[in-house]
């Protein structure tokens, strides 16, 4: 063989790899961030995802709730409303508001995949505390626009963005976030910005330390995978189609820089985020801080296994800066 030629086969072996990788790597951006066309309210479900299994306490715990949300829709003052957010999207969510006029807001945020809808339980223990509430429906989710999921790192100017809607509705309002899985790196990522001194306070609900971990650990779990090159491959994709990286869009980074208290909280038994990573969230805070993890409780389940422990704790926490 020829020098010639031996490049030429090189050349092309290489160029196979790189569309291979281009392939691969635009699969599973398709597979993870892209929500489904003509789907209002959610993005993508994998059928095959691992799925807690719900304890009867849990299940008990549920139905109560469920049928509480029921009879507290029929009375609450509601309003549907609509931000715009920097790049042009419509972003859709819905006000329950006090009978009597309060100062008191939560902002809250819900999961990957996951809609308004789905945080109605704990809105109501909100309401029931005397905070009007905001549910958004999060980009590319629900009723709000968007073809590519932000994993919490675009969220989080979303969310800057409907503090400011209740500072036009309410100027003297002490706002608090709340954020459940997506929703709680959401508001981890949020308290790293620059916030006004209206936000009081933020709670986390199992939410993960980073995008690239998060995904990491979900290629390994669920397709066996190694996280390069793969990864590294659908982070490209990601970069160019929904103009984030998967390491910038990091709680972990972002707590570090809060100056707004945090309650961290999280199921013992998550194996979707990994338990492990709310102490490195916790150690890893400046701010204010405390932490709950509820012991036997899988992904998101926290407020359903044991509610009386839980949301005494929030409460008790957010009283220390709620007047």
């Amino acid at each position: 063989m020829n020098k010639k030629f031996i490049i030429s086969i090189s050349a092309s072996i290489f160029l196979l790899i790189i569309l291979g990788l281009g392939f691969v790597g635009n699969y599973f951006f398709n597979y993870a961030l892209v929500r489904q066309e003509g789907i209002v309210t959610q993005a993508n479900v994998d059928p095959n995802a691992p799925q807690s299994i719900e304890s009867d306490i849990e299940k008990i715990n549920k139905e109560k709730s469920k049928e509480d949300v029921l009879n507290w829709l029929k009375n609450v003052k509601t309003e549907d409303t609509t931000i715009q957010s920097e790049d042009g999207l419509n972003l859709w969510g819905k006000l329950y508001f006090q009978d009597e006029k309060s100062d008191k807001w939560v902002i809250i945020a819900h999961g990957y995949t996951s809609s308004h809808e789905d945080v109605q339980p704990i809105a109501l223990n909100f309401y029931n505390k005397g905070y009007n509430v905001l549910t958004p429906d999060m980009r590319a989710h629900g009723n709000s626009d968007g073809k590519y999921i932000g994993m919490g790192w675009l969220d989080r100017k979303d969310m800057l963005l409907w503090i400011d809607y209740i500072l036009s509705l309410d100027n003297n309002s002490q706002i608090v976030l709340y954020g459940e899985s997506m929703g709680g790196a959401t508001v981890m990522m949020t308290s790293g910005e620059n916030l006004p001194s209206n936000v009081k306070a933020i709670v986390e609900d199992c939410g993960y330390t980073s995008v690239e971990e998060m995904f990491g650990a979900q290629l390994y779990e669920r397709f066996g995978l190694p996280k390069f090159p793969i990864l590294n491959a659908a982070e490209i994709v990601t970069s160019i189609k929904a103009k984030y990286n998967f390491h910038e869009a990091s709680a972990l980074e972002q707590v570090k820089k809060s100056k707004t208290p945090i309650l961290f909280t999280h199921g013992g038994n998550d194996t979707y985020v990994p338990t492990e990573m709310v102490y490195r969230l916790y150690e890893a805070a400046n701010c204010e801080k405390d932490i709950l993890i509820i012991d036997g409780a899988g992904h998101g389940s926290a407020p359903d296994v044991d509610p009386k422990t839980y949301y005494d704790k929030v409460f008790s926490f957010l009283d220390k800066y709620i007047q």
